[in-house]
């Protein structure tokens, strides 16, 4: 018995330690796109747009910040997670970065059939930070009527350089690209003359 005793001491001095250790680690840093701006709805709305949260590449439908390490390397990071769904983020800051944009149109979320109602969807190829220093978002959106029917189909990119090194940094900047691209469909969509 006492020969087990420095064995056994040995054993609970290492549980101890492996615990004390197990409980040490960090949970990951969580992070939300920067707050867009807070619009009211127009009084006298000319029209309505309704917003799909957009289609991710699948490698992006991740909850990892997405890196891209080189010209064909991506890394999700571990320690660096959105607080919720990119997707649905991405949803959210474009509707109302729109409404801001687009000051006579009702801008809302897609669920349902809205009588008269044009529809805009999304499909990100793009949303990641990259080696030299850029938050790059890229993909396409579509417009079509209460029909269904294909309005404008166009391709959208924007980069913004990081000011300084860190997942921080890059949510931010990858904030501006999003608000890029926002600008870009407004435009797009005022050019077209659909509202």
């Amino acid at each position: 018995m006492l020969r087990r005793l420095p064995l056994l001491l040995l054993i609970i001095s290492l549980s101890l330690l492996l615990s004390a250790c197990a409980s040490s680690v960090s949970p990951p840093a969580r992070y939300m796109l920067p707050a867009s701006p807070a619009v009211n709805a127009p009084a006298n709305a000319q029209a309505t747009l309704q917003v799909r949260t957009p289609r991710l590449a699948h490698y992006l439908d991740v909850d990892g910040i997405v890196m891209q390490l080189d010209d064909i390397t991506l890394n999700e990071a571990r320690e660096h997670q959105w607080a919720e769904g990119i997707g649905r983020q991405l949803e959210r800051a474009l509707r109302a970065e729109l409404a801001d944009q687009l000051p006579s149109v009702q801008v809302v979320r897609a669920e349902g059939s809205s009588p008269g109602a044009l529809t805009l969807s999304m499909e990100v190829d793009q949303f990641q930070g990259r080696f030299d220093g850029v938050a790059v978002a890229s993909g396409q959106w579509q417009l079509r009527d209460t029909d269904g029917e294909l309005l404008a189909l166009k391709s959208f990119t924007a980069e913004t350089t990081l000011e300084q090194d860190g997942y921080p940094a890059l949510v931010r900047s990858l904030g501006e690209s999003w608000v890029s691209v926002a600008a870009q469909i407004a435009q797009q969509v005022r050019q077209g003359g659909y509202f």
